[in-house]
């Protein structure tokens, strides 16, 4: 084995290799038939990686993998949106005026710390 091997991603470990001269004598049937048995072929050219043959399934699995994640941090935005939204609306309240001049008269009470936000 050589460095390259060696050295495979973790995610390449596992999956079963075959030298591009074996994908040459097996032919597409040959191949696919490895395929089909682990869903993932890495085939090789001289003991380095050269490409991943998926079985359809595998390869679905994976874009609906990579739209999911894709997809997470718009999630994550529109929830926060969504929250900076409900906390304006309280200022569309016909007291709200009143309350924030309320809480503007207030002597802030820090007893020597420097306090910002909620969390701190």
């Amino acid at each position: 084995m050589t460095a390259a091997v060696a050295t495979l991603p973790a995610d390449f470990a596992g999956l079963p290799r075959a030298p591009a001269s074996d994908v040459k004598k097996l032919g597409w049937r040959g191949v696919m038939r490895m395929v089909g048995q682990g869903g993932a072929v890495l085939v090789t050219n001289h003991e380095r990686p050269e490409a991943v043959i998926l079985s359809m399934a595998e390869y679905q699995r994976l874009q609906q993998a990579a739209d999911a994640a894709r997809a997470a941090p718009q999630d994550a935005l529109q929830a926060l949106r969504q929250r900076f939204d409900e906390r304006l609306q309280s200022l569309h309240a016909p007291d709200a005026a009143d309350r924030l001049r309320g809480v503007l008269a207030q002597a802030p009470s820090l007893a020597g710390q420097v306090r910002a936000g909620q969390g701190y």
